[in-house]
Parts: structure tokens; C-alpha cells; sequence
């Protein structure tokens, strides 16, 4: 008799906010995978507009790459299993997970409220959590959300929301928007070299493809 092998373990992307004063604010697995995400790539040539030739293919940095993508948050089997936090709140912890990425956190604008009131002149702008977009082992990217639109589609009695389509906007923070001692400096840099690797695999398997013919270049 034979044994099919089992199905193999589904990888599920996320996004997390990196925050020291409250770890655990900002962690959302996607429930379900979205089927798809689109990504745009603009590059920063140096030279574009100079006139000047022997700047014409010169690149001042990684391109501006920004990323769309529609998460589905969905409270029906945790409803089903008659879970304590759900059945009392829907998915609102999620979407505030989710929002709490683009939200100041509320000690520091107190704090910054008092400093004020206390006749401080320069008042710093709070920082956002470091961010991340993880979409596999082999593509985990510095984020910052540059748009969230939320669609709740369905509510408990209470209205709290069960149902809901999320689309992120996230702008890829590269080396070029970041300290060399920021930590997404050094990963947006590893994600580059992966990239080179997987060209470099590529390429060699067209040249193969070229060599045996099975591609015309003439």
C-alpha cells in the first residue's frame, strides 16, 4: 500500500512592528495568504535629465519599490469554536494590531503634550515601529505603510466587526532611507545579495537553455 507523502506545511506571511516598549503590538500572521501582491520597482537613475551620456546608465541607489496587498481577517471559525476574545471583541484586536503601525504611541505623545505645555521650543516627532514585511524565509523587507484602507464587512450583534478586507500600502525601506546602524540597513542589503544570487541561478540555467539550443538568440 502506498503512503502519499503529507501535504507540506503552509508558510504564512505577516507583518511585524519591531517596538521595545510594547513587543507584542504589532505581530499580524495573515490568517489566510492573500493570492496575490503587486509590486512596482522604480529606478533612481543619477543621470536622467542631465544630458550628460557618461551619466546616462549611472544608478544612485536601489530603486523605490512599494508593495499592494489585500489581507482577509475572518472570525468564523474562532466564533465556531466559541473563542473568549473573539466571541467578546470580533476581530477588532487584529485590525488595531494593524493600525497601530501608523499610530504615534499615546505615552510619548502625552509626554511631548506636557513638554509643550512646560515651554519646550523643539518637540521631537515620535517614532514609527521598525516594520517588517514577511513573505517567506527568503523575503523579509523593511516597511514603512504608506496607505490602509479597511472594509469591515460583517458584524457581530454587539457590531463588532468578524469580517474584514484590509489593503496595505507599504514603500520598501532600502540603504537608501536608512542609518547605517539601523537593522534594516543590513537586512534590506542581504535581501539585495539573495537577489543577485537568484539572477545569478537564473541566468545560468538560460545560458544552458541557449547553448543547447532550445533558445534562438538570432
Amino acid at each position: 500500500m502506498t503512503n502519499f507523502p503529507r501535504s507540506p506545511r503552509l508558510t504564512k506571511g505577516a507583518i511585524v512592528g519591531v517596538d521595545i516598549m510594547n513587543p507584542l503590538a504589532s505581530v499580524i500572521v495573515f490568517q489566510y495568504n492573500p493570492e496575490s501582491l503587486t509590486r512596482t520597482l522604480q529606478p533612481q537613475s543619477s543621470g536622467e535629465g542631465s544630458g550628460d551620456r557618461a551619466e546616462a546608465l549611472r544608478l544612485k541607489g536601489a530603486p523605490v519599490e512599494t508593495i499592494k496587498v489585500e489581507v482577509l481577517l475572518d472570525a468564523t471559525d474562532q466564533l465556531e469554536k466559541a473563542d473568549g476574545i473573539t466571541t467578546t471583541l470580533g476581530i477588532h484586536p487584529q485590525l488595531a494590531a494593524l493600525e497601530m503601525l501608523i499610530y504615534p504611541k499615546s505615552a510619548l505623545v502625552i509626554a511631548n503634550t506636557i513638554l509643550m505645555a512646560a515651554g519646550t521650543i523643539e518637540i521631537i516627532p515620535p517614532m514609527a515601529p521598525f516594520t517588517l514585511f514577511v513573505w517567506g524565509i527568503k523575503r523579509v523587507l523593511p516597511v514603512r505603510v504608506t496607505d490602509l484602507s479597511i472594509t469591515e464587512e460583517a458584524h457581530d450583534p454587539s457590531l463588532n466587526p468578524t469580517r474584514a478586507k484590509v489593503s496595505l500600502g507599504l514603500r520598501v525601506l532600502s540603504y537608501n532611507d536608512l542609518s547605517l546602524t539601523h537593522p534594516g540597513y543590513s537586512l534590506f542589503l542581504a535581501h539585495q545579495v539573495a537577489k543577485e544570487v537568484f539572477a545569478t541561478i537564473g541566468s545560468v540555467s538560460n545560458i544552458g537553455n541557449v547553448v543547447t539550443g532550445d533558445i534562438k538568440v538570432i
